[in-house]
C-alpha cells in the first residue's frame, strides 16, 4: 500500500528565482469573507535550503522578514 502511494508523491523542488505564491495567513481577517484571495504574490525565491525552507523577496527584491515553508507556497507560471 505504501508503495502505491509513494508512486503518487511528487516532491516540490523550488530554485533560485523561481516564481512562487504564498498562501495567506489565517491570522489576518479579511472582511470580504470567502471572497478573500487565498494565495499573495507573486514572490521570488531568494534562497532555497535543503530541508524545504524558503527565503523569498517580492518583486521590486524587498526580502520577507521570515524564512516560509516549502509547503505553503505553489509555483507560480506567468
Amino acid at each position: 500500500m505504501k508503495k502505491a502511494f509513494d508512486k503518487k508523491v511528487r516532491l516540490r523542488k523550488f530554485h533560485e528565482g523561481d516564481l512562487v505564491l504564498k498562501k495567506m495567513s489565517l491570522a489576518v481577517k479579511d472582511n470580504r469573507g470567502k471572497w478573500a484571495p487565498n494565495y499573495e504574490g507573486p514572490f521570488i525565491v531568494k534562497r532555497a535550503f535543503s530541508g524545504g525552507a524558503l527565503v523569498l523577496t517580492n518583486m521590486v527584491f524587498e526580502d520577507l522578514p521570515l524564512p516560509v515553508k516549502s509547503d505553503v507556497v505553489k509555483r507560480y507560471y506567468a
